[in-house]
Order: C-alpha cells, then structure tokens, then sequence
C-alpha cells in the first residue's frame, strides 16, 4: 500500500496561517511600541500609541502587557479610573458650604484627639498645651489653626493628618472663611474657645483618650452651634 510523503514544499508551514502568525504580529507591535518608548518623548497615551500603529486597543495592550512583564513599563495604576483626578481645594470649596465642613471636622477631629493622648511624644504634648491659649495681640484664628494642626500631628496618622489639612484649607477659602472658623471677636467668647483648648490639651497630657475625644467633640459642638447662628435662622444639623 503506497502512502503519501509528507509535503516537502520548503514554505509549507507558511501556507497555513495559525497561532505563530498572530505571535509574530504581536511581537511586531511589542517591538515597535518599545522603538517609540527608545526615542526619549515618554510613554503616549493608549489611544495615541494605537492610532500611530493602526492597531486595535486590545492588541496594544497585550504588547503592553509584555513589555510590564518584562520589566520595560511601569505596572498599570489599579482602582483609581485613568481619566479620574483629585480634585483639588478651590474645586472643593465651591461645591460645599460650612455645615459640611464643621459636620466631617466632627466625624475626624475626636477620632485625631483620641490618637493623641495615645501617641503623641511628649514635646508634641508640650506643643499641644502652649498653642491652647490665645497670647495677647495674636491672631485668633492663627492660634485655633495652630492648636487643630498640633493635635493631628499628635495623632501620628499621616493620612489623617493630610486630609486634616485639606479641609482646614477649604475652610479658610475666602467664599467659606466668614462662618467656619472658630475666630472669635468676643473675648468672652475667645476666653471660652481657649478653655476647651485645654481641656482637649489636658486629656492629651493625661493620656486619657477617652476624655480627650469627648472634650473635642464638646469643643466643635460648640464651633458649629456658632456657625449655625451666623448663617441664619432655620439651620438645622442632621
């Protein structure tokens, strides 16, 4: 029984388009991608790379996805949408108002003040305890700014301390500042406001946590029952 030989045309694998083919192609695109990184003008957007290449976005990709693998791209950013950005504090205080601004100082200030009778050193202590009084002649709001700021800093969270710092400069923004902070022009009301100072600053020293909450969120139920008055008749907190 005869059989037939096997084909011996020297281009007959080529004959058959497969896999190889489609790895050849990537491996084009990948080498071309890493020539356009090679030319020193930085890493063009996907949507770019892929017109330059006349090439379907999936297949960019996947070249992209080589060249992380091996090493020549940064890994791709993971959770944070890639067109998202934050935004930042002008952006910020045109959307919102004082009440939302004394409402999350109370959800994180305690929170802050409890760290700090736990964490803070004892030269932050030192530092908490002078900035509670008001010296004469000094800037009212300067010292309540200074006194928030050393108690974050106590509280030995980073992020908490940033983002402690972002709502206190929305808070200062010239469109908010009239009714959210605690500037007081009555000096009865300035020797009320230093009281609650140290009794937050007191706390601290003494290492109770608890008591430290409590006195600041006593302090700001205070600042917001303030704020409320400024802005009219009819405010009323959630």
């Amino acid at each position: 029984m005869n059989r037939s030989a096997p084909s011996e045309h020297p281009n007959a694998d080529d004959q058959t388009p497969g896999p190889s083919s489609r790895d050849d192609s990537l491996a084009e695109i990948v080498a071309a991608v890493r020539d356009i990184l090679a030319g020193g003008q930085g890493k063009p957007s996907e949507r770019a790379l892929a017109e330059r290449l006349n090439i379907k976005r999936h297949r960019l990709r996947q070249a992209l996805d080589q060249l992380r693998a091996a090493g020549e791209l940064e890994p791709a950013r993971a959770g944070r949408p890639r067109t998202a950005a934050p935004r930042r504090g002008d952006d910020l205080a045109r959307d919102t108002n004082p009440v939302e601004i004394i409402e999350l100082r109370m959800m994180l200030e305690p929170a802050l003040a409890r760290l700090a009778a736990l964490r803070a050193s004892p030269f932050e202590i030192t530092r908490i305890q002078r900035a509670a009084n008001t010296p004469p002649g000094a800037s009212a709001g300067a010292v309540d700014l200074a006194f928030h700021k050393a108690v974050a800093a106590g509280a030995r969270n980073s992020l908490a301390t940033e983002l402690y710092a972002l709502i206190r400069q929305v808070a200062t923004d010239a469109r908010l500042r009239f009714s959210t902070s605690d500037n007081p022009s009555c000096p009865n009301r300035l020797r009320q406001r230093d009281a609650e100072h140290k009794a937050i600053a007191d706390a601290i020293a003494a290492r109770d946590p608890d008591a430290a909450e409590q006195a600041m969120r006593a302090h700001l139920g205070a600042v917001q029952r303030q704020i409320l008055d400024r802005l009219g008749p009819g405010m009323a907190v959630a």
